[in-house]
């Protein structure tokens, strides 16, 4: 404690030292979800010409200790990409309908660049025709807009053969 005076009146400081982490009972105690046994992270493409949908995924799959590698707004840009990262891509999320290229065309040349590809398509409600179509291709899983936290992780999670816990 240190004592100080101002303008005639003492004053009595205290510091406070936070001494580690310990200190802080954690009200988390779940691990989180985006890990691999061995500690590391899955990596993660995240594709949609939303930016704001990039960045929802982006920021729910990152909460949750995941890693997204990359965050691209069409389907070129996610074959581009995973060319470039492969075999470093544990998951894509793809949009189904995205300028310049599609996510259905991206999700063919991923699959013939790459046949064990994971890939979830994206869409948003009524388009359940090319969903089935994606699915025929060969896409792992879906997810229908507006996105779902719980639904999200429990989709990716299943993909990657975890199971999602609350």
């Amino acid at each position: 404690m240190k004592l100080f005076q101002r303008s005639g009146t003492k004053y009595l400081l205290r510091s406070w030292a936070i001494k580690n982490k310990s200190d802080f009972p954690s009200i988390n105690t779940k691990s989180p979800e985006g890990l691999k046994d061995s500690g590391t992270p899955f990596k993660i493409i995240v594709v949609d010409d939303s930016m704001f949908v990039r960045k929802q995924i982006s920021q729910i799959l990152t909460s949750e200790g995941f890693e997204v590698v990359a965050a691209v707004g069409n389907g070129q840009e996610a074959l581009d990409k995973y060319k470039e990262l492969y075999p470093n891509v544990d998951l894509v999320t793809m949009d189904i309908t995205m300028p310049v290229m599609d996510g259905i065309e991206s999700l063919k040349q991923i699959l013939a660049f790459d046949k064990e590809a994971k890939i979830i398509m994206i869409s948003a409600i009524g388009k359940q025709d090319l969903v089935r179509e994606s699915l025929l291709i060969g896409a792992k899983n879906y997810i229908v807009k507006p996105l779902n936290r719980k639904k999200v992780l429990a989709r990716v999670l299943k993909t990657l053969g975890r199971k999602f816990v609350e």
